[in-house]
């Protein structure tokens, strides 16, 4: 009514915990807090005066962003953490999980991978524009501040578009494109860089990847470059740059392997 009188609530789900996203999908609601592990629950929402939780699934790390894959998943986008030797939590890399929620009462974490160490960074932890989807293509992208490498040193960052394929058995990493000529960028270079993937997008079997300066198109085949066009781009306030792309360094030795190579 125009009063907006509470007709139901739902209190004490996770004590001393943060929201970090929720899903509405239907009459249920997907919600995601963190503390030192990630509570992902499900609530039943059909009857709004006695609202319930079905099922809830405590693991590492936080979805930031929650995504319908269809009415049995669920895509999340957040960090991975891990316990240190105090009790607490460490964020550790970027994580794409996939859920499977067909059982409410018991949801299971499907798939997951996490992309860098600690410190990288997705844009789509903060703007939901920034994650590309598409159930039939089987494809994913999101932009990506990928670090590695040792702590302290300073051309261990990487920024550009990941792309994963997707389906309802998990998840993987095909391909990797930065705008960037070098692969490695200066660790407090990358912010405000025209070089850096905002977005992504595709157009029949072509992916779009786009930053301030350059729009790159590869074929969603094989992922070949097809082609690019530049965009004009003058650097904001005072004619100085936002970046700093000058220094050329090669990458220094990584504790990881690395699955998949960036590319151009």
């Amino acid at each position: 009514d125009e009063d907006m009188d509470v007709i139901g609530e739902l209190e004490g789900i996770a004590e001393d915990e943060r929201i970090y996203s929720t899903r509405f999908m239907g009459k249920r609601l997907y919600m995601v807090t963190f503390r030192q592990v990630d509570p992902f629950f499900v609530i039943d929402l059909s009857n709004p005066r006695n609202p319930e939780i079905m099922g809830e699934l405590k693991i590492p790390g936080w979805s930031s962003y929650l995504h319908p894959y269809d009415e049995d998943h669920i895509i999340g986008v957040g960090k991975e953490t891990e316990e240190n030797k105090w009790g607490g939590a460490t964020t550790q890399g970027v994580k794409v999980a996939l859920f499977d929620v067909s059982d409410p009462e018991n949801p299971i974490e499907v798939d997951k991978v996490e992309i860098g160490d600690s410190g990288s960074d997705s844009e789509v932890l903060n703007d939901h524009k920034a994650f590309l989807f598409d159930k039939e293509k089987n494809l994913l992208v999101i932009p990506v501040r990928e670090i590695n490498g040792e702590r302290y040193s300073y051309n261990r960052v990487k920024q550009g578009a990941v792309v994963l394929h997707i389906d309802e058995d998990g998840l993987k990493i095909e391909k990797k494109i930065t705008h960037y000529d070098g692969n490695y960028q200066n660790y407090w270079g990358w912010y405000g860089s025209p070089n850096a993937v905002r977005r992504a997008l595709y157009m029949d079997d072509v992916l779009y990847t786009i930053s301030m300066e350059t729009i790159k198109m590869h074929s969603l085949d094989d992922y070949d470059k097809i082609g690019e066009v530049d965009i004009p781009y003058e650097a904001p306030g005072n004619n100085r740059p936002v970046y700093y792309d000058t220094v050329d360094r090669s990458p220094p030795e990584v504790s990881k392997p690395e699955i998949v190579e960036w590319i151009e």
